[in-house]
């Protein structure tokens, strides 16, 4: 056993860093897991038909009901009437016999004067006969063609001109077999309205007869296509995910038993596949929260403070959504009112812009699951979109803390999303709202930002004193000039006291012209000589004229003392629990430079004294802002020695100064570029030529000495 762990202990050794991100990867994995359980099972009942559910019923899938849909495909088919094409050329057949008619009575009339007709009907009725087509010999009696010659010559011709209209008409509607009696009816209706004599409506009546033929004939094709679209047309019967099936008290009927079984509420065997796919996506959230955590503690050089919070804050955001769920179904919007924001603020403030935005994508997706009203299958999309704005819109609204109505701002931006987004949501729902629902509505969004504001604030201390995460709020805290050590320095180390004020404005200019935090910078630097109240007479900034210790030391206990500050000033930040990137600038700010004064006269008196014995003891600066205050705390108090500082002579002093540590490798460690560092000496030029700038010799009055 013994052996086995020690061939484990240095694999977990050698591998520490990826394990600050798996820990708390595998564990917000296990809580989305353990969490969401049970937004995606499925609740199943043992119901009999014909009683009464004991409670309302939602489809947890959404599921074609395939036989109300087969139902409902037959009646649209059954609906569907036998479609009939219209013979076009049996419609012009009989009118052809009917203008034949016409035009061979009026012939025979026109070719006999009216004295002589009357005396021969019979023979004209014969010659009649002769003219006319087979069919119509068959089908009309002689009767009617001898009435039809003794009728006016002007009655036939209106006669056959109203007869012919009615039947074209009937025929283009089409006359099928078993309404041929309906065709001769609306025909004898239309020669009823006209002024012919009885007589002739008789004879048109037995000439309809004849006329009215069956014209259209059953299409089997276009039956069969019209019933086919028919079909098509019919939209499938699907029960949609969250869609009540029975609600509490009502009786279940035959038919909703048969849906109930459908979407499997019935079966006694559980639904593995949602279990696993809720542990694929708890996998998907693990793996990309861990590398989450990588980044960040790459960041913040292996750091698991930052990893601590980003874990806290998250599984906060979890429970938070949770048991906000518990309160939230379809009949309310009581997600509106969640906090999600606050979560968002502090991220942004603990760990970064980057982290909190892509965490908050995260909390947005985790929100469409929880707040599905416990139905497996449905996803929330509105508060995902809603969790996702509102996140968003803090981290940009949340400016550096430093200025006093940061959080208002945040507050008020976030009412103005807020409501944006809601009102969005109600424009584009089908639903009817009342003036009542949507005032409830943006007053819920409107608490859920006042409430992320104050919870944020009263969240922030609490990171900071516990986990020790420094932000600005912290740094601000601790620039007041009343806070003790700062009163300490100023009472006992003056000049001290003013060199730290103005590295720290050179200092925060510097940083901000390279993007790094100025705010710690400045208080860094107001802190970073604070050990020199140790011993402050022993530093000349703090030395009466004509009285240095230093004359009655010899060289190495000097250079100690001088050296020693560094020391003494981290573990006075230390007792007074300081931040770490704090303590780090007091300890680092001289990085592993030569006390080059004491050195050489100590090399003046033994030509045998080490370098080594007069260096600062590091470590090198390991920040931008610590190299920073590194370079600027050698810098200005080299410019203001000078007699009558000149914009070149400023400008050859830092350069010099610049290209030494980098000579000497005192900024070896730290992440600032050769184009940085350019950048950082023409802003440090600047300022300090508006600090140290000529000044006008005024003239002496007469009679000044």
């Amino acid at each position: 056993m013994k052996k086995r762990w020690k061939k484990i202990l240095p694999f977990f050794k050698n591998n520490r860093k990826y394990f600050i991100a798996i820990v708390p990867s595998l564990i917000i994995g296990a809580l989305v897991f353990l969490t969401l359980l049970d937004n995606v099972r499925t609740d199943t009942y043992d119901i009999q038909r014909f009683a009464v559910s004991e409670e309302t019923i939602r489809s947890p899938i959404t599921i074609e009901n395939k036989q109300e849909t087969d139902q409902r495909i037959r009646e649209a088919v059954n609906a569907v009437p036998d479609r009939y094409s219209i013979s076009e050329e049996v419609t012009e057949e009989r009118l052809n016999y009917v203008n034949e008619i016409f035009d061979a009575v009026l012939t025979i009339i026109a070719e006999h004067d009216e004295g002589a007709l009357e005396e021969v009907y019979e023979e004209e009725a014969v010659e009649l006969r002769a003219l006319l087509s087979e069919e119509i010999r068959s089908e009309i009696s002689e009767d009617v063609l001898i009435s039809l010659l003794q009728q006016p010559e002007e009655d036939l011709e209106e006669a056959g001109a109203v007869f012919s209209e009615s039947l074209e008409s009937v025929l283009e509607q089409g006359i099928r077999a078993e309404n041929i009696q309906s065709g001769i009816t609306n025909i004898e209706r239309d020669l009823a309205y006209s002024e012919m004599n009885e007589g002739l409506q008789e004879d048109l009546m037995e000439l309809a007869e004849f006329a009215v033929v069956e014209n259209a004939f059953f299409d089997y094709e276009a039956t069969a296509q019209e019933k086919k679209d028919a079909a098509t047309l019919v939209d499938p019967v699907v029960i949609r995910a969250g869609e009540t099936i029975v609600r509490e008290g009502q009786t279940i009927t035959n038919e909703i038993y048969e849906q109930l079984e459908l979407v499997g509420v019935l079966s006694q065997e559980g639904n593995i596949y949602p279990i696993l796919a809720l542990g694929f996506l708890a996998a998907i959230i693990a793996y990309f929260f861990g590398m989450e955590c990588l980044q960040i503690a790459k960041d913040k050089k292996w750091n698991l403070l930052p990893i601590v919070a980003v874990s806290l804050l998250s599984a906060l955001a979890i429970f938070v959504m949770k048991i906000q769920s518990y309160f939230f179904d379809q009949s309310n919007a009581l997600y509106l009112v969640t906090p999600i924001a606050a979560i968002a603020i502090l991220l942004k403030v603990l760990i970064g812009d980057r982290s909190a935005v892509r965490l908050s994508i995260l909390y947005a997706i985790l929100a469409a699951f929880m707040f599905n009203s416990y139905i497996a299958g449905m996803l929330h999309v509105e508060a995902a979109i809603y969790f996702l704005f509102s996140q968003l819109a803090a981290i940009v609204l949340m400016k550096k803390l430093s200025e006093r109505l940061v959080i208002l701002k945040t507050a008020i931006g976030l009412i103005l999303i807020h409501s944006a987004v809601i009102i969005l949501f109600l424009f584009l729902s089908f639903e009817k709202y009342t003036w009542f629902d949507v005032f409830l509505y943006l007053g819920l969004g409107i608490v859920a930002a006042c409430l992320s504001a104050i919870l944020a604030i009263g969240l922030l201390p609490l990171f900071e004193s516990f986990l020790g995460i420094l932000t600005d709020m912290k740094l601000l805290q601790l620039s007041n000039p009343n806070q003790p050590l700062l009163k300490r320095l100023l009472v006992e180390a003056p000049g001290t006291y003013h060199h730290s004020v103005m590295v720290a404005n050179i200092s925060e200019t510097a940083c901000e012209a390279v993007g790094a935090n100025g705010l710690l910078a400045r208080v860094g630097a107001y802190y970073h000589d604070i050990g020199k109240t140790v011993r402050p007479a022993f530093f000349i900034e703090n030395q009466m004229p004509n009285k240095n210790p230093h004359d009655k030391l010899p060289p190495k206990e000097s250079a100690d003392i001088i050296i020693r500050h560094t020391t003494d000033g981290a573990n006075l930040l230390k007792a007074h629990k300081m931040p770490k990137e704090i303590i780090d600038i007091a300890k680092q700010h001289h990085s592993n430079s030569l006390v080059q004064f004491f050195y050489m006269k100590a090399k003046e008196l033994n030509s045998e004294t080490e370098e080594a014995d007069f260096r600062y003891p590091g470590p090198k600066p390991e920040t931008k802002e610590t190299a920073i205050v590194c370079i600027c705390d050698s810098v200005e108090p080299a410019v203001r020695s000078l007699q009558e500082p000149t914009p070149e002579t400023i400008d050859s002093i830092v350069s010099s100064i610049i290209n030494g540590k980098i000579s000497d490798g005192q900024l070896d460690n730290s992440p600032l570029t050769l184009k940085e560092l350019k950048i950082i000496q023409h802003t440090v030029c600047d300022s300090l030529k508006g600090i140290f700038h000529s000044r006008i010799q005024y003239p002496k009055k007469e009679g000044d000495k």
